[in-house]
């Protein structure tokens, strides 16, 4: 099937390196911060109050983005039928609807799990094996994504930034979190199928773009006849002297390509391809596939959201990279297909990430305790689908959303914020305790996630110009 998306073409080690250049010869020209402007002044005064040096460095991640818009009265904010039923629904304009759902687990009952404290929690009936894991969980209720935009609210929540129309602004989370975190690992950022973009970040941070496990594959594994070693050597022996004299040194696009040329050739003659083999007949392949649901066969196996979430924690607990984004498509819930299709959909992707959750989790890491404990992963969507069922049997857009984070230093185990009980409007929350406060609160937002991202890692300035505080009712050590 013929690609359209720019963003999810497969990648080619030219194209790859063509990218790194557009970005590295544009990223000057993008600033998106105008000092003319009196907001912009007060937020690099900010920016000088704190640190812009990360200070932690064992953090890695992992971005879950369930596209298509998710249903979070069907997983991770639901309401009680017997109290939000047909007949209240005038006043709560909340209509759960679990009745009418095709053969729901559970027989469409809430599913029941407890917080750090003992107290109950509830999800709704499509939330698979991932509450079962809470404790290692926080979960932010009552968010607001201000778009009923499906493009606006996915580069949203990939920034942290409004766009510009349509146009994401700045970069992406994960590409500034891979600037952060140094040029170390071979490929710093990975993003099969989701968006990314670097306007204003180092070349090395941006992200390779695959479509699959197989796209990766041809990434890292060399391409065609391999040339004469000693022919090789000479290449490379003149293309670094050739960067090495005054006019090339002088060059910021020329440095950048010798970096990624450098780069491209240790990605290739890593050898890495087969830890990702993983219709492999070998012992060590056939667990994983076991574990994460992946046939043994099929093209279609390896471009699976499981193959997805394999490929990540074998990135992240390999070394390889330091940011992976991934991809769980949702159908369209706009029509009766809601009540068949959306809530599998939804549960796959819960499903998928109580699997790596437990991967990371059973991997030691080499400094001491599991690699979880230094890996966050964040799930979202672009928004939610509205609390009333439409007249075709489906939900549309709504401004109020989810989101969940998961291991490094996330508190485990809590509920952050809530949504109303009227129309799961959004709702104040206080960024130090995480409860519902309309006087000192503030509507949670991407942005605050982002924020509380980089502060966890000691960056405590706006070095993003967010405009936010950092939600620290998120991290065990603030």
């Amino acid at each position: 099937m013929r690609r359209t998306d720019p963003n999810l073409q497969g990648p080619t080690r030219r194209g790859f390196l063509g990218s790194v250049l557009r970005v590295g010869a544009g990223a000057a020209a993008l600033s998106t911060l105008d000092l003319s402007d009196p907001l912009g002044r007060l937020a690099w005064a900010a920016e000088a109050s704190g640190s812009k040096t990360p200070t932690v460095t064992d953090r890695n991640y992992i971005f879950v983005y369930f596209a298509g818009g998710w249903d979070i009265l069907l997983g991770l904010d639901p309401r009680d039928p017997a109290v939000f039923h047909d007949g209240k629904l005038a006043t709560t304009q909340i209509q759960p609807g679990y009745e009418l759902l095709d053969d729901p687990p559970g027989g469409g009952k809430l599913v029941q799990a407890k917080d750090k404290a003992g107290k109950p929690v509830v999800f709704g009936p499509y939330i698979g094996d991932f509450a079962k894991h809470l404790d290692k969980i926080a979960v932010v209720r009552g968010m607001s994504m201000d778009t009923l935009t499906h493009e606006v609210g996915r580069r949203r929540f990939l920034t942290g930034k409004p766009p510009s129309g349509l146009l994401a602004r700045g970069s992406s989370g994960g590409t500034w979190l891979a600037g952060m975190l140094g040029e170390q690992a071979t490929i710093p950022q990975i993003s099969v199928r989701v968006e990314a973009y670097n306007v204003d970040q180092a070349n090395f941070a941006t992200a390779l773009k695959v479509g699959n496990v197989p796209d990766l594959l041809r990434a890292l594994e060399p391409g065609g006849k391999p040339l004469d070693p000693k022919v090789a050597a000479l290449i490379d022996a003149t293309l670094t002297d050739a960067a090495a004299c005054g006019t090339a040194k002088a060059s910021p696009v020329w440095q950048a390509s010798e970096a990624s040329r450098k780069k491209a050739a240790q990605m290739v003659g890593s050898g890495l391809g087969a830890l990702f083999e993983f219709q492999a007949k070998t012992p060590a392949m056939a667990a994983l596939r076991e574990h994460y649901g992946i046939a043994a066969t099929g093209a279609a196996a390896m471009a699976s959201v499981e193959a997805q979430a394999a490929l990540a924690v074998t990135a992240i607990t390999h070394g390889i990279s330091r940011v992976v984004s991934i991809q769980v498509p949702l159908a369209d819930a706009h029509f009766d297909t809601w009540a068949t299709d959306h809530g599998p959909e939804q549960q796959r992707g819960f499903n998928v990430v109580a699997r790596m959750i437990e991967d990371l989790s059973a991997r030691m890491h080499p400094a001491g305790g599991t690699w979880l404990d230094r890996t966050t992963i964040v799930g979202f969507s672009e928004f939610s689908r509205t609390p009333l069922i439409n007249a075709r049997g489906g939900r549309d857009h709504a401004l109020t959303n989810a989101c969940f984070l998961a291991g490094g230093n996330i508190a485990g185990g809590q509920i952050i914020g809530r949504s109303a009980d009227v129309a799961l409007a959004p709702t104040r929350t206080n960024l130090l305790t995480g409860q519902t406060d309309d006087t000192k609160g503030e509507v949670i937002k991407p942005e605050h996630i982002y924020r509380t991202l980089y502060h966890d890692l000691g960056v405590t300035a706006d070095v993003a110009d967010l405009r936010v505080p950092p939600l620290l009712a998120l991290l065990a050590k603030k």
